[in-house]
């Protein structure tokens, strides 16, 4: 079936093609979850729940009355974006070979990263889809300020000390919002060691930058990022100027271990 309606479109499988990898190479310098945890998949449009957990009684039955047992399952969301490319760059792309600007195309599949990595993050409290900062279970940190180095290594090595304490052992990765992540490009006094490379030696699953409060650490049993449809793009139409196109995909987050998790928070320096 064809779920991208590319048959419609007045141009083949070469410029889709060309499209596909701008979009996934924009895309993959946004996304940081995936390079965290496994990824599995993907499986088809057609997943749109996973089933988590056991299966159990709702409560205990009584003598002589009949169990219920339940099942738990978790939505898996559809994240789109469309865009506009120009039918005369397209014409002039496939006829003359003159270079077509897929900008458009790239700045729908950031879009689309961005929104993963908010739902991977954070989750969907109002249809109960589960994030890695957000997940029950998962231990804190309450940090200082980070102006100081020492305070930096303390409040890492805390966090890894309770993840070693609930039986994550590692390799750890560690995620900070982009000012703290840009603040461990600092040299230890009379040092030629940059505090990046020192925090490398306890975070060996690598030290990430991403659109979020805080940081955290995690051991990457933690869980899996699920992927229905990958990022993909699809022909909506034309209206004479431009091709209207649109990208989507469909991923959750699968949390196996969220005591394999630690949020940190800090505080500004005044």
């Amino acid at each position: 079936m064809d779920y991208l309606n590319r048959q419609q479109a007045p141009f083949g499988a070469g410029l889709w093609n060309e499209i596909d990898a701008a979009a996934a190479a924009a895309a993959r310098d946004v996304l940081t979850v995936r390079r965290l945890l496994p990824v599995e998949g993907p499986y088809g449009p057609g997943l749109t729940t996973i089933e988590v957990g056991a299966d159990d009684y709702c409560r205990q039955p009584g003598p002589g009355e009949a169990g219920a047992v339940f099942g738990r399952s978790l939505s898996v969301p559809m994240l789109r974006k469309t865009c506009d490319i120009s039918i005369r760059r397209v014409a002039a792309h496939m006829e003359a070979g003159q270079p077509l600007d897929l900008s458009p195309v790239e700045d729908a599949a950031e879009a689309v990263a961005m929104r993963e990595e908010e739902v991977l993050y954070h989750g969907q409290k109002d249809f109960a889809v589960p994030g890695l900062l957000t997940a029950q279970g998962r231990n804190h940190h309450d940090g200082g300020d980070w102006s100081g180095l020492d305070q930096v290594i303390g409040d890492v090595l805390s966090a890894i000390t309770k993840l070693d304490e609930s039986g994550a052992r590692g390799p750890y990765a560690l995620v900070l919002e982009p000012a703290l992540y840009n603040g461990l490009f600092r040299r230890y006094p009379d040092s030629e060691l940059l505090q990046v490379d020192h925090l490398q030696r306890l975070c060996q699953h690598g030290i990430h930058k991403a659109n979020i409060s805080g940081g955290l650490v995690l051991d990457p049993r933690a869980g899996v990022v699920l992927v229905g449809q990958d990022l993909q793009a699809g022909y909506q139409g034309q209206d004479g100027i431009h091709y209207s196109l649109y990208l989507n995909e469909s991923v959750v987050l699968r949390l196996d271990d969220p005591s394999a998790i630690c949020t940190i928070s800090t505080k500004s320096g005044k």
